[in-house]
């Protein structure tokens, strides 16, 4: 199966729902940063609400997730856009903390329970929408239906989950966000916290092989107005820009350079890619500002 994701409503277009899953896109992220096992959840879990997000979104429209806690693991970052494109890195990636309580992950523990989660939204106006909640649990789930409820007024459940196996791969990685509109009647509402209380995680419900859309089935019997989407990890860093980041450090900075090392090594913080320039290309480009 292929990382997609599905936005479709529910019980008279009084419920709005997202399902993914991200196993690859995580995996990919993981590969990239050498990212440790709880790091990688918490990677994970950020990059798939981020994808989910971004499909709530149109056009060229985008969303940063920020997730400033006080755990080791440090800052984590997530962008993703309405085309499915998602791309993330973590300050720290070498965290790997012993299971928690439950015998799982401890994200929480890596993430911290102290700190921020920022949403910046890229709508296309002149400012950018800013939205942040403080941490409530580090779990990261809890933590954006916290952000619905408050920051965009919109009761949700959100759901997120990775699975990493022994090798450090990620196995299983998605999740789902059920969002209430306005109209629900309150048997609906409760049969849907029944079916929330009683659903399988993530992580399970793609082990037994289900689709994006069973995850929904699991919650709405059925579904409208179904739409896919594919995801993939996408960074939009190139030589071009990384040259235009070093024309725009000034004459002074890139004759420091050309003076010392005679070369400079830039690395794209959410793809890991490198570049590098030899003295002469940095004297070309000296030049450019030059000319």
């Amino acid at each position: 199966m292929k990382d997609y994701l599905v936005r479709a409503t529910g019980l008279g277009g009084n419920v709005r729902l997202f399902a993914a899953r991200t196993t690859d896109l995580v995996e990919e992220l993981r590969r990239r940063h050498d990212i440790f096992p709880t790091a990688a959840a918490a990677m994970g879990r950020t990059a798939t609400a981020a994808a989910m997000m971004g499909a709530m979104l149109k056009g060229e429209e985008k969303v940063t997730i920020q997730v400033k806690g006080n755990g080791p693991i440090g800052q984590i970052v997530a962008d993703a856009n309405a085309k499915g494109e998602v791309r993330g890195y973590v300050n720290n990636p070498h965290v790997h903390l012993p299971s928690n309580a439950a015998g799982k992950l401890d994200v929480a523990g890596a993430v911290g329970t102290d700190g921020f989660i920022y949403v910046i939204k890229d709508l296309g106006l002149r400012e950018p929408y800013r939205g942040s909640i403080p941490i409530v649990s580090g779990e990261l789930a809890e933590d954006f239906t916290y952000y619905f409820a408050k920051s965009e007024q919109t009761p949700s459940a959100v759901s997120l989950g990775v699975l990493v196996e022994a090798d450090n791969s990620v196995k299983n990685a998605g999740g789902f966000i059920l969002q209430l509109l306005p109209g629900l009647s309150e048997e609906d509402i409760e049969g849907l916290e029944r079916k929330l209380a009683n659903i399988p995680s993530v992580t399970a419900m793609l082990e037994r092989g289900l689709t994006p859309e069973d995850m929904l089935k699991e919650l709405v019997d059925t579904l409208s107005s179904v739409e896919r989407m594919d995801l993939k990890f996408q960074c939009f860093c190139s030589r071009e820009r990384v040259e235009n980041t070093l024309v725009s450090l000034g004459k002074d900075e890139l004759n420091a350079l050309i003076e010392g090392d005679g070369q400079a090594e830039v690395v794209c913080h959410f793809c890991n890619e490198k570049y590098a320039f030899d003295r002469s290309e940095l004297i070309a480009l000296r030049g450019r500002m030059e000319g």
